[in-house]
């Protein structure tokens, strides 16, 4: 088992080595985004939904329904992240005639709605949730008092 992880090892260092040979050229105008994202991320994005997960916190009360409008806040900004470089300015090569040409805009609009009506269609059974009708109240068991269902 050592002799494997030990080859791991191995095997990871030379790929990690060799795309660092590989992006060494493009350093200079790669450097700003692999900085640029995770400090976004972190000063941005991470306290801001902190900040909405607390207020929702208080305004809904149900743990499955924040839960999950938690987790659609948490990818609604990892899209909005990954479209910002195209958002940002228009690509700088000539578009490639391989490729069809997007409109960005449109498409994070359109996996935004997606993610919210999934999210409002999982949900939707937990807002029409009848009470139940042969419920009753619980009974209060006062201490000194006989009961007949609790046993010492």
């Amino acid at each position: 088992m050592r002799t494997v992880r030990l080859l791991l090892l191995v095997l990871g260092a030379a790929a990690v080595a060799y795309g660092s040979w590989l992006l060494l050229p493009q350093l200079g105008t790669t450097l700003p985004w692999l900085i640029g994202g995770p400090l976004l991320h972190d000063a941005l994005a991470a306290p801001l939904i902190g900040l909405v997960g607390l207020a929702l916190g208080r305004l809904v009360t149900d743990r499955v329904r924040l839960a999950w409008i938690t987790a659609g806040l948490m990818v609604s900004a990892t899209l909005v992240l990954i479209a910002v470089p195209l958002l940002w300015r228009p690509p700088s090569a000539p578009p490639n005639p391989g490729l069809p040409d997007r409109n960005y805009p449109l498409g994070l609009a359109a996996a935004l709605a997606t993610l919210w009506a999934a999210i409002l269609i999982v949900l939707s059974p937990l807002t029409h949730r009848r009470p139940r009708t042969n419920e009753q109240p619980p009974r209060v068991v006062r201490p000194g008092t006989p009961t007949d269902d609790i046993t010492r």
